[in-house]
């Protein structure tokens, strides 16, 4: 039986949002009778997709501004806590950003299939790889870490 700790940040969220991206266009394949007409389906798409890349990206970017690491599978690696730009609004704007991008995956996908896997996508990084980098953080920053978290939420 496999411990659900065995888990925790082992993989990459850039990986799992393409395991989950592969995921939705397969689950789309198997039921085409479900598939719903959209045909404004390209706009939504390309909007939150080109939203959630520019967010993820705003986040990579404060962190490199801020010469910390952007390996989350290394969260005790992090040299500061980053506070400012997307920061300000959101806890882990890359994971944002990579949710964004599924949603207009699946606003082109068109699927309801591949909606059902958006809430999937958030469970599976809350609890594998936002709480264990919550604990890491903490017991790396203490109160401050603390602090940023009482004033910024985790998503958005």
């Amino acid at each position: 039986m496999v411990r659900l700790n065995a888990l925790e940040l082992k993989v990459p969220p850039v990986v799992l949002m393409l395991v989950v991206a592969a995921i939705m266009w397969l689950a789309s394949g198997q039921a085409p009778s479900l598939a719903l007409a959209l045909p404004w389906r390209w706009a939504p798409a390309l909007v939150s997709a080109g939203a959630g890349l520019a967010f993820a990206l705003a986040g990579v970017a404060a962190f490199r501004r801020a010469g910390t690491t952007v390996d989350p599978t290394q969260p005790g690696a992090a040299s500061t806590i980053v506070t400012s730009g997307v920061y300000r609004h959101s806890r882990n704007p890359m994971y944002v950003g990579f949710l964004l991008v599924l949603t207009g995956w699946a606003f082109f996908l068109s699927h309801p299939l591949a909606f059902v896997l958006l809430p999937v996508f958030v469970a599976y990084m809350n609890r594998f790889q936002i709480a264990p980098e919550e604990r890491a953080l903490a017991a790396r920053f203490g109160s401050e870490y603390v602090d940023y978290k009482k004033s910024v939420r985790r998503w958005l």
